[in-house]
Parts: structure tokens; C-alpha cells; sequence
């Protein structure tokens, strides 16, 4: 574990992808046995046929509770339930849907495109990965509190919350990891380390998410008639109104939506740039769609759709998810489990497994993802099992932004590649480094040059 700590994704991968059944024990020298595995049918057991044992556990919940508190994301039992019940009809309103469509193209065509347009007309270079991180913050914000944080600004501002917030994923994270965890409790404790610093940015966290809702129910209670459509303002109307429990579903709202699309975009741009054959058929899709596709048109973006499917397999935003067994068990291929083990499943892996994904499975080839329709002759997507690309989990825990996450993807895939070409500013022999806290990163940054793409 020493030894690999600096490359533990692929690591995990490597262990999950040498193993018979795809399934592997780690017994560490402190802590319970864990189990990694890259296995379908196991993965269903967890997130399916089992979901009652499965849970998020209290090895997970105990680390990232200073962050996430109660948040949907950090719970199980009745109290999940019943977020998962208002957040699902939340996300499912044509209104939510309608708002998002135009906070999207809002930040995209007023912020994002113009960054983009001076930085062609200076030759300057870009951290991709850090404009996308932004416009995702920008997004994410204006969805959720109906609030804009301004980010995404030629100066390229720091945000004091959006820093602080990194810095708490950070360090949950790094507990998490711990192979010692005794030694970030006692440094809790004591208020030391790196434990003194995750105080300081959850506080400053929580400080702006209360600030934003305290706000916002003072903007309902005056006007009770705003049409409000961002969800805070509809948890609220909805009649929740406790501020620590709506703060916590805030805040997860925002590590929901902060870095998974940015962190699909990033390297989708950078499989995009080794690939020209694949943006050329994107190309050929979005033809007229530049300006603003609308919701109905984003849905026919097939190819770039299967695209965006296919770089997630190879690296998805977030590369495993751990469970926490509630009683003994034993997986579909035999792998024994034991009350307390922690039961982690790694879509990176599997993205990677040539049982899944054939002899080409290193290959970013979007049209494993399509058929021909024999009548029209037109691409035909065809959805993998959901148990062997779980990128979006699956289960009664399946992701409820699926849909608006494509929907602003495809967006700035049309409103981007149809006006520029995204050059990487790196040797040849480049080879970008996955790495991962919460969700998953390109070490050190995606350098870019942006040139404008010349018009038929």
C-alpha cells in the first residue's frame, strides 16, 4: 500500500484485473479485511439484490461526516429515503429542466465561449481542466442556490468557498485512504494537521451555504409568488425547512455537480485531441446545433453521447465506491463476506476489463456504443448493462443528475468543438496522470492552446 500510494487507483485496478473472478481481498495491517471487486454480478448483488445490507457504513459515514453531515450522500435508512423521494421529484420537473437548459447556455455562450475566444486571439495557454472546474462551480451554484459566484471570469478569480471546499474533499478523502485512520482521529482530537485545516474550510463551507440559505428564505418570505426554480428554493417551498438538514443537502448537491461533469470533460477533451477521426464524426453531428441546441435536439447528439459514455469508461468521474456489510454474506462468485468488511466495486477497473470490453478495450472507440438502425441508417445507441458500466452507480442508488449532466455535456461539446479546436500544450509522449479525491482529476492540469476553427 506504501509503495503505491502515489499511483492507489491504479493499483486497486491492477489487483481487481488479476484476479480469476475479478474480485480481490485486501487484508490491511489495521482495520477491517476489504474486498475490491470488478465483478457484474457481484456489483448487482451490492447495489441490487442486497441493497438492505449494503450501505453506506459507518467506516464512510464517520469520515466524511464533517462535510456532508446528513446529506443524501452520507446516509442511509428512512432518513435517505426520504431525500432521495424529494430529490427525485425535484429533478424530475420540466421547469428544473428548463432552468437548467438556460443556466447552461447562460455560462456557456456569456462566459465559457468568450474565455475561450480571447485566449485564441492571445495564444495564450489554459488549464482546461481548471475553466471547466469553474464553469461547472458557475452551473452548479446558479442550479442549486440560484446564486452566481461569479467564477468563470476572463481574471479567472479565487473563490473563497469553491477553495475551501476543494481543500475539505481533499482531506476527507486522504482519511478515508488512511491505512491508519487512528491517526487523523487523534489528530481531530488535538485540532492539529491537517484535521485543524478541514475545521477551517467545513466552516467556511457551511458559513457560505447558510449565508445562501438564509438569504433565500428571506427572498421567499417576501415574495411568495417568485417563480423560483432553482432547488434550494424548492426544498424550501416544499416545506423543509430545518437549516442545518437543507445546508447539508446543499452541499452535497454542489460535490454532486462540482467536479464529475468537469472531470468527464477534461478528459474527454484530452481523448478528443488523440483522436481526430472521433471528433470529426462529432463534428459532423453537431452541424447546425452551434448555436443553442435545445433540449430535443441535445437527445438526437447520439454519437456525442456515446463519446462521452465512452471516455467515462475509461475514466470515470469517480473511480470506486465502498459499501459497508450490515451481516455476513456471500458474493455471487464465492467471496465471503463478513459483518463490517468494507465492499468496494471499481468502475475504473472494469472500464479497463477485456471480459467487459473485448480485445480492444484500451481503444476509445464510441461506436461499441452504437448499432445502424436498417431502415434509416442512422446511429442507434445501445445502453451497456448497468451493473458492468456503473458509472452513474445503478440500484435504488442511481444517480439523479444523469440526465442533466448529459444535457450540459452535450452542450458545451456543441457550443465548444463547433467553434474551437482543444490543442494540448504538452510533449507527444504526454501521458496524463488519473488521480482522484472525491471525484476523479488530471494531475497537475490539463494545459491547453485554443484555436478557433476555421469555417466551411
Amino acid at each position: 500500500m506504501f509503495a503505491n500510494r502515489h499511483r492507489r487507483i491504479q493499483w486497486l485496478c491492477d489487483l481487481v484485473k488479476s484476479s480469476p473472478s475479478a474480485t480481490y481481498t485486501l487484508r490491511r495491517p489495521f482495520g477491517a479485511p476489504q474486498i475490491l471487486t470488478g465483478n457484474p454480478n457481484n456489483v448487482q448483488h451490492i447495489l441490487k439484490t442486497r441493497f438492505d445490507i449494503y450501505t453506506k457504513g459507518d467506516f464512510f459515514k464517520s469520515n466524511f461526516y464533517d462535510l456532508l453531515g446528513n446529506g443524501i450522500f452520507n446516509i442511509d435508512g428512512e432518513n435517505w429515503k426520504f431525500q432521495r423521494k424529494v430529490s427525485s421529484y425535484e429533478f424530475n420537473t420540466r421547469t428544473l429542466r428548463k432552468f437548467t437548459e438556460t443556466v447552461v447556455d447562460t455560462e456557456l455562450f456569456d462566459r465559457l465561449i468568450p474565455v475561450l475566444w480571447e485566449s485564441a486571439q492571445k495564444k495564450t495557454v489554459l488549464d482546461f481542466q481548471d475553466v471547466l472546474q469553474r464553469f461547472a462551480f458557475d452551473n452548479i451554484c446558479k442550479i442549486s442556490f440560484g446564486y452566481d459566484p461569479n467564477y468563470l471570469l476572463p481574471c479567472f478569480p479565487q473563490a473563497k468557498f469553491a477553495c475551501a471546499f476543494d481543500e475539505a474533499a481533499n482531506i476527507s478523502t486522504k482519511r478515508f485512504n488512511s491505512p491508519v485512520p487512528i491517526f487523523w482521529e487523534v489528530m481531530k482530537i488535538l485540532n492539529f494537521g491537517s484535521e485543524r485545516k478541514l475545521k477551517i474550510a467545513v466552516s467556511e463551507v457551511r458559513k457560505f451555504a447558510q449565508k445562501i440559505v438564509r438569504e433565500k428564505k428571506e427572498e421567499l418570505e417576501k415574495n411568495s409568488k417568485i417563480d423560483s426554480v432553482d432547488l434550494l428554493s424548492r426544498f424550501l417551498i416544499s416545506g423543509q425547512c430545518d437549516e442545518d438538514f437543507v445546508i447539508d443537502i446543499v452541499i452535497s448537491f454542489i460535490l454532486a455537480g462540482k467536479d464529475t461533469t468537469s472531470a468527464a470533460l477534461t478528459w474527454f477533451f484530452w481523448l478528443l485531441s488523440r483522436n481526430p477521426n472521433v471528433e470529426e464524426e462529432i463534428l459532423k453531428e453537431i452541424g447546425g446545433k452551434t448555436k443553442a441546441p435545445v433540449f430535443d435536439e441535445v437527445k438526437d447528439m447520439v454519437y456525442t453521447h456515446a463519446s462521452l459514455c465512452e471516455s467515462m469508461r475509461l475514466y470515470p468521474p469517480v473511480p470506486l465506491d465502498s459499501k459497508g456489510a450490515e451481516s455476513d454474506d456471500i458474493l455471487p462468485d464465492g467471496t465471503v463476506v463478513k459483518k463490517g468488511m468494507r465492499v468496494t466495486y471499481v468502475p475504473y477497473a472494469m472500464g479497463r476489463m477485456e471480459s467487459l470490453w473485448g480485445e480492444d478495450w484500451n481503444k476509445f472507440r464510441p461506436e461499441r456504443w452504437l448499432e445502424r438502425d436498417p431502415v434509416t441508417g442512422k446511429w442507434v445507441f445501445v445502453p451497456r448493462d448497468p451493473y458492468a458500466y456503473c458509472v452513474f452507480q445503478a440500484g435504488p442508488r442511481i444517480c439523479l443528475g444523469r440526465e442533466m449532466a448529459f444535457l450540459q455535456m452535450k452542450k458545451i461539446v456543441a457550443g465548444v468543438v463547433g467553434r474551437f479546436r482543444v490543442v494540448p500544450a504538452v510533449e507527444d509522449s504526454f501521458d496524463p496522470v488519473y488521480t482522484s479525491t472525491l471525484s476523479s482529476k488530471m494531475e497537475g492540469g490539463f494545459p491547453v492552446k485554443i484555436e478557433v476553427r476555421a469555417e466551411e
